[in-house]
């Protein structure tokens, strides 16, 4: 294992091996890992988006239709 080297699992914390023979990393164990997934699958990571003026509520415009 030469040149592998111990890096901090974004899950948990702890200690994970960055080499070849840890299939889970950047995480320690699968079950981080899995977290994480789930995490990403139930929306609870998010990049927060801040308006302009003049912008809505995030919501889309309706479709106006022509007058008759």
């Amino acid at each position: 294992m030469a040149g592998a080297r111990k890096v901090r699992c974004p899950q948990c914390g702890g200690d994970a091996l960055w080499a070849p023979e840890n299939s889970w990393r950047p995480f320690c164990s699968e079950r981080c890992k899995q977290i994480d997934l789930g995490a990403w699958a139930s929306d609870a990571y998010r990049i927060p988006v801040q308006g302009g003026p003049g912008e809505g509520d995030g919501e889309l415009p309706s479709a106006e239709l022509p007058a008759n």
